[in-house]
């Protein structure tokens, strides 16, 4: 019998960002600019299972995996905390040598790394009606 060619050499499918249907239907997504979206599936690629609250990334490095300028995604940043999406774990400083170091983010839906159920507050958010 014949080894099959195509599963020749696989190692699986590779990592990948997953975005649950009930995230997306929730009222906090289905209103959110496609910028801020692009910035979340961003953020999200780079939580490997078990760094929520201590993934890395700062304004530059997000301006340029999403091609765009460095004071572009400052907004992005704050529409996504407003909404519950994310939130900043520990700020950005100047180190010891001089060196800056970047925010820390976690991300809502996830469960934290202190092992604390999900916070999901994006799920409460809802468009401000004016009267």
């Amino acid at each position: 019998m014949a080894t099959k060619p195509y599963k020749k050499g696989k190692k699986g499918a590779g990592r990948h960002v997953q975005l649950p249907e009930w995230l997306q239907a929730c009222e906090a997504w289905a209103t959110l600019k496609p910028g801020p979206r692009a910035l979340y599936v961003e953020i999200k690629r780079r939580y490997n299972g078990n760094n929520n609250g201590r993934i890395v990334l700062s304004h530059r490095d997000a301006a340029k995996a999403l091609h765009v300028h460095r004071n572009t995604v400052g907004p992005w940043f704050r529409e996504l905390e407003e909404r519950g999406f994310i939130r900043m774990t520990q700020a950005p400083y100047l180190g010891p040598s001089g060196v800056g170091q970047s925010s820390h983010w976690a991300l809502d839906e996830m469960q934290g790394a202190d092992m604390k159920p999900a916070r999901k507050a994006f799920m409460a958010w809802q468009v401000a009606t004016t009267l």
